[in-house]
């Protein structure tokens, strides 16, 4: 049996167990069948290794919004090797050359496939740069495909869209990049990618959840070298704050600064502020600012 985590009002969790072999969910204290008839949607085969999992799955990779066509053609291996593993000879490596280009001009035949192959490359390589997990860039491929059947990108530049797509995604997952973080990759200005932002944002009608600045705490402590002390004192006075009222339109990444800064000054791990607003992506000002309103308004008494 292999255990699986089910919920059950009358039995706990680490008490649920899955049965294989039948297809239920079984209570190992009391005998419940919590539920029967579960289909596995996992392979029949057993594998121990990547090179076993690859020789013995039946099927592709799974659909992708990063690929224009989701990922369901099919490409010509680029390793011009036959069915043997063998080099093939040179006279038959230019023709296979010549599948390939006609292929790829075969998969890519519209406008909006075009425009959704360049955006592709350029969202893979934001991404990288900016250290983004895949369920975030996929989001952002989402994002961008529905923005260009709606229309909605015509008269922008790829890289505004998608890196506007980006911040979205990056806000719709709570993963810590600020504006500023994003633009600095891209070729086109923080003003233009931010338009862009709030167009996808009208045109495709995405609700946005607000930035908890205790989101960015994290990021930046680990960025100073700082302890998980300090992150933890961070983000409490970052709570003291919510509480307090301070934190309304304000900028979560400055909060964020400045509660560090503090948090840091309190337990004797000392940053400056020129290094704390460097990491965090703004400006000494800001942090400056940011810190005389926590220790003014919490009376947070900050050791010199």
């Amino acid at each position: 049996m292999s255990e699986k985590v089910m919920e059950s009002r009358e039995c706990p969790p680490d008490k649920i167990v899955y049965d294989e072999s039948r297809g239920e969910y079984i209570c190992i204290d009391t005998g419940e069948v919590i539920e029967e008839r579960v289909v596995d949607q996992g392979p029949e085969w057993r594998a121990f290794t990547p090179e076993e999992r690859e020789k013995r799955s039946r099927t592709g990779s799974p659909l992708s919004p990063t690929i224009h066509d989701g990922g369901l053609s099919t490409v010509i291996d680029w390793r011009d090797r036959d069915a043997m593993g063998k080099r093939l000879e040179f006279k038959r490596r230019l023709e296979v050359m010549r599948w390939r280009k006609w292929q790829i001009r075969t998969r890519i035949q519209d406008s909006i496939d075009r425009n959704i192959t360049q955006a592709a490359a350029e969202l893979e390589r934001l991404a990288d740069q900016l250290g983004l997990p895949r369920a975030v860039k996929e989001h952002a491929a989402s994002i961008y495909r529905k923005a260009v059947e709606r229309g909605a990108v015509r008269g922008r530049a790829i890289e505004s869209i998608v890196a506007a797509a980006l911040y979205v995604a990056c806000r719709v997952y709570k993963m810590p990049r600020t504006l500023d973080e994003i633009a600095q990759y891209t070729k086109t200005s923080k003003k233009e990618v931010a338009r862009c932002y709030r167009l996808l944002i009208r045109e495709l009608g995405i609700r946005i959840p607000i930035s908890d600045p205790a989101d960015f705490v994290p990021r930046i402590a680990s960025a100073l070298g700082l302890s998980g002390s300090v992150i933890k004192k961070a983000i409490e006075i970052i709570e003291e704050a919510k509480n307090a009222g301070l934190t309304a339109g304000k900028d979560p990444a400055g909060l964020a600064a400045a509660a560090v800064y503090i948090a840091a000054q309190l337990l004797d791990e000392r940053r400056t502020q020129k290094d704390v607003a460097q990491v965090a992506g703004v400006t000494e000002v800001t942090v400056r600012n940011r810190y005389k309103e926590l220790t003014t308004y919490l009376k947070i008494d900050v050791p010199q």
